[in-house]
């Protein structure tokens, strides 16, 4: 049976319709439908898992550790405090204001477009929504065609459980894509590279719509001299073997000194036989790479530099096994652009300050990383290293914090999302003033005075 074709415009006045009812005001609506989204995830995990398993081949504990228990604490956050957020903020009056109260009032911005991206596709389309609908708003969910069992099944789930009235979900590719970004949304959340960024920036100027881009970019994780390598390596490689390597806040790289390079790979490679075997290709706890264009495009990178663990790949199955690299050229392609997959290059460094300034010479990444002993060194990073995230002795644990605004900066990306972060974001952050009608202060009135204004210069 045909599909019939979506009428862009028809589906957005359809939202705008709802919104400008007041269907998605009442805070009662909005705690449903997150629940209704918990609901959802709990009632169908299976299937979930199914569709990840069939896109990316994901472990079953990679599904719930990356997308979906994230999700349930967020939910989870945001119905607990959606009261507190929504409610009327209270800002001081000065002086020459009273008698007045003034405060803050969050209201819904309207329709939303949310974008998601296909490494975790289901998270990062749901993850958004949830501040999206906390705050009042109506959404159009675009999934990523890449991923496309998980595609179809969020578009066969959240119309059974979310309010149709209130959200609508797209699938498609680039032609989809480019008709909806021709309509009017009140906010644009996009997750993916920077080239479709620019994309969505430009179709969002048409309308002077505001936008949150999350952008990915080169991580760096750095090893402070006196770092507990058992320890660093072993978190170090499972945040970047997590789902193959496709994970936008993955360490990219590592910045580690001259007399502990040999140390770090060493414990690397006692790690990865710990989680995955010696056969680690054919590991079930390790994902896939999501398709033939980015395999090809990650086994272009084995010849930037020297193999020091791993290098073997499976072209049939676009598998490519953890790789430590050595060796690699600052100015190589490897180190150019974002990796996106299971390569660590290893870059050696001379000390802690060498390693921030190498940092500092390239785009702001969407998280950093720094595995010390030293609160002098910890200090110093933080103060330093201008990043959307940042991680002392771990990598990617902050994600597991809802009340941790996420976000890039730069070219990594602009906008921040989770927890209260995520609920402003959505909202118009209204300002309000009442004053009294008396007693009345003619100072401000002509006809002006030398009188006058000295007295408003002192009220001032």
């Amino acid at each position: 049976m045909a599909i019939e074709p979506v009428h862009y415009p028809s589906m957005v006045t359809k939202l705008r319709d709802s919104f400008d009812r007041g269907l998605t005001r009442p805070l009662g609506w909005r705690r449903a439908q997150l629940g209704a989204m918990s609901r959802m995830l709990r009632e169908n995990e299976k299937s979930i898992a199914q569709a990840l398993a069939k896109d990316l081949a994901k472990p079953g504990q990679e599904v719930y550790l990356g997308e979906l228990s994230l999700l349930f604490s967020e939910i989870r956050h945001a119905r607990r405090q959606l009261r507190r957020w929504a409610r009327p903020r209270r800002v001081h009056t000065p002086l020459v204001g009273q008698p007045a109260r003034s405060w803050v009032q969050p209201e819904p911005l309207g329709v939303v477009l949310i974008m998601g991206a296909w490494n975790y596709p289901v998270q990062l389309v749901l993850s958004p929504l949830i501040p999206a609908l906390a705050a009042g708003n109506c959404a159009v969910v675009k999934p990523s065609e890449i991923a496309a069992a998980t595609s179809a099944l969020m578009a066969e789930l959240i119309p059974r459980y979310l309010d149709s009235n209130a959200v609508q979900v797209v699938e498609g590719a680039v032609e989809e894509t480019t008709e909806l970004l021709k309509q009017r949304f009140d906010h644009i959340l996009y997750t993916g590279g920077a080239h479709v960024g620019r994309i969505v920036m430009r179709a969002a100027a048409e309308h002077l719509t505001p936008v949150t881009l999350e952008l990915g970019g080169k991580s760096p994780c750095v090893i402070d001299e006196g770092a507990d390598l058992a320890s660093a390596a072993r978190r170090l490689i499972w945040g970047k073997c997590l789902n193959a390597g496709q994970t936008c806040i993955a360490p990219d790289y590592v910045l580690v000194t001259r007399a502990r390079r040999d140390e770090l790979i060493a414990a690397i490679g006692n790690e990865l036989d710990a989680m995955y075997g010696q056969d680690r290709l054919k590991s079930d706890d390790y994902a896939k790479i999501i398709n033939r264009r980015h395999f090809d495009r990650l086994v272009g990178y084995l010849d930037d530099g020297d193999v020091a663990i791993g290098g073997r790949f499976d072209e049939e199955n676009c598998r490519i096994e953890p790789t430590v690299l050595t060796g690699v050229d600052a100015d190589s392609k490897i180190m150019r652009e974002e990796i996106f997959g299971p390569l660590l290059p290893v870059i050696e460094v001379d000390s802690l300050e060498q390693a921030i300034a190498f940092v500092r010479q390239r785009e702001k990444p969407l998280a950093a990383y720094l595995f010390t002993r030293s609160r002098v060194s910890e200090r110093q990073f933080v103060e330093s290293i201008s990043t959307g995230s940042l991680c002392i002795n771990d990598v990617l644990m902050f994600m597991s914090v809802p009340e941790l605004p996420f976000g890039g900066v730069g070219m990594s990306g602009m906008g921040q999302y989770h927890g209260k972060a995520g609920f402003d974001r959505f909202s118009h952050l209204k300002a309000v003033m009442k004053r009294s009608r008396f007693p009345e202060i003619p100072i401000r009135f002509p006809p002006y005075t030398d009188f006058k204004l000295r007295l408003l210069k002192r009220l001032g």
